[in-house]
């Protein structure tokens, strides 16, 4: 079934896309206002976009409640600082608990039971998330009501027991437990793993050939 984007209104193309490109990575952003007081909250429109410069990318929406900016992409273009963590699946409640539209003054993390650790001279990170990317702002383009920032990556933090060989940069992906979002209110688990190493173009013509 062929769904025009032209004739349909936004809501339902969010529904569409959401439900299809599926799984995708969650990154709790962690900033900082410029009175100090921490704010996390957890998005799903996000992913690597270049290893050369290494770049990030993250969409946040406007606020359900007001219509205006959200409290992290403000602080992202007031400090041009943030942390990007990555979700565990062991601390899928606490990332809810984080997904809700709270005040500004709220401090998530306090909020959810999580902890605070300092990283670099940025914003925090998450004590709970095996893996965090300490960023600062590289790009912030408006598209539509979204505002997309890029942050280039300045150091990143993986926990020990996720590092199988650090001198080859080699790391255990199953052992850090993330979870992916899916369409609604569905995650997914990463532990179902498919392998498939890389063709050859040798390769690769030989089984077109069959």
């Amino acid at each position: 079934m062929r769904f025009d984007f032209a004739s349909l209104p936004a809501p339902d193309r969010y529904k569409l896309m959401v439900s299809t490109i599926v799984p995708r990575p969650i990154a709790w952003v962690v900033t900082k206002d410029a009175e100090g007081v921490t704010n996390a909250a957890p998005y799903s429109l996000f992913n690597m976009v270049s290893d050369d410069p290494p770049v990030l990318a993250f969409s946040s929406g406007p606020s359900p409640a007001t219509g205006t900016r959200k409290d992290t992409a403000r602080n992202v273009l007031a400090t041009r600082r943030f942390t990007v963590c990555l979700v565990p699946e062991a601390a899928a409640a606490q990332m809810n608990v984080t997904a809700a539209d709270l005040p500004p003054e709220v401090d998530e993390l306090v909020l959810a039971g999580l902890t605070e650790l300092p990283f670099g001279d940025g914003a925090p990170r998450i004590g709970e998330s095996p893996v965090a990317f300490d960023c600062e702002l590289f790009r912030a383009v408006e598209i539509g009501k979204h505002l997309l920032v890029l942050g280039r990556v300045l150091a990143m933090e993986i926990r020990d027991d996720c590092v199988l060989d650090a001198a080859r940069r080699h790391v255990d992906t199953p052992r850090l437990g993330l979870i992916g979002r899916m369409g609604g209110g569905g995650y997914v688990r990463l532990t179902d793993r498919l392998e498939m190493p890389r063709l050859t173009p040798e390769q690769a013509m030989a089984l077109a050939r069959r």
